[in-house]
């Protein structure tokens, strides 16, 4: 959620780069904020959708974000390993249960035959 301060900081100090297919919009600041060895760096944030995390930035604008591209990948460019986001299902129903799981019923493989248990007289 975007506080009045994060606004107020966004109207003063940045300028619109872009919005993404989701609705985030991705500023910059108009002013360089830090000399670096390879020239001025200025500052990049985004401002998300209401109840959305970090990882939902997309890759064409990841690596804009964090200053490793001076523009935002175009979508034709996009790579086909570049995949679109999916939120975290830990704990939801559709999370992940590998066979044996508790929540699968608890019911694992049977044994192979290939082990035997150490046993301390042995």
């Amino acid at each position: 959620m975007v506080t009045l301060g994060t606004l107020l900081h966004t109207r003063l100090h940045g300028r619109l780069v872009g919005k993404d297919s989701d609705g985030r919009a991705y500023y910059e600041s108009r002013r360089p904020t830090r000399k670096t060895a390879g020239g001025e760096r200025y500052e990049r944030w985004v401002i998300y959708n209401k109840g959305e995390d970090g990882s939902a930035v997309p890759p064409e604008w990841w690596g804009w974000l964090h200053s490793m591209d001076d523009q935002p990948i175009p979508m034709e460019a996009r790579k086909p390993w570049q995949l679109p986001h999916q939120p975290n299902l830990t704990g939801t129903p559709a999370a992940y249960r590998p066979p044996g799981s508790v929540y699968r019923g608890g019911q694992r493989a049977p044994a192979t035959g290939d082990y035997d248990a150490w046993t301390p007289e042995s």
